[in-house]
């Protein structure tokens, strides 16, 4: 009997692992959208009315739109590219995800700033949608 309801669990297991795994994927399109400077690709990993929130080295933070997060990405003339350093934390209950990790964020492949991303993310019909971004922009102490 232990056994039965052992295998009974296992496709539940399988399953949060998959949501979590999709969860950080959509980060990560971010990531790539902001590489090549895609705006649509950015769009399409966010909802509609997504807000990012910023804080560089412990200041204010600051907050913007998915809109105005684009037009700047869109707008930036030099190489860019954002990675996380190591495999991000994920929180997952129901449609609600939270994926949090540090990055660091590159100019022409040189270390710009560092610090943490968090993304709280809604799962609907199209899939996991980043509903806010928040993160520390850190100049000091990034691996270089």
């Amino acid at each position: 009997m232990r056994y039965g309801l052992l295998l009974m669990l296992v496709p539940l297991v399988g399953f949060a692992a998959s949501d979590e795994a999709d969860a950080i994927a959509v980060v990560e399109k971010t990531f790539q959208g902001m590489a090549a400077h895609d705006g649509d690709m950015i769009r399409a990993t966010m909802l509609p009315d997504a807000r990012l929130y910023g804080s560089r080295d412990g200041s204010v933070p600051t907050g913007r739109s998915v809109e105005e997060f684009v037009k700047g990405i869109v707008a930036a003339k030099m190489e860019i590219a954002e990675r996380f350093t190591a495999h991000p934390q994920v929180s997952v209950r129901g449609n609600l995800a939270q994926v949090w990790g540090e990055y660091e964020f590159l100019r022409e492949g040189k270390v710009g700033h560092c610090g943490v991303d968090s993304a709280s993310l809604f799962k609907g019909p199209d899939g996991w949608k980043i509903a806010t971004i928040t993160y520390t922009m850190e100049t000091t102490g990034c691996k270089k």
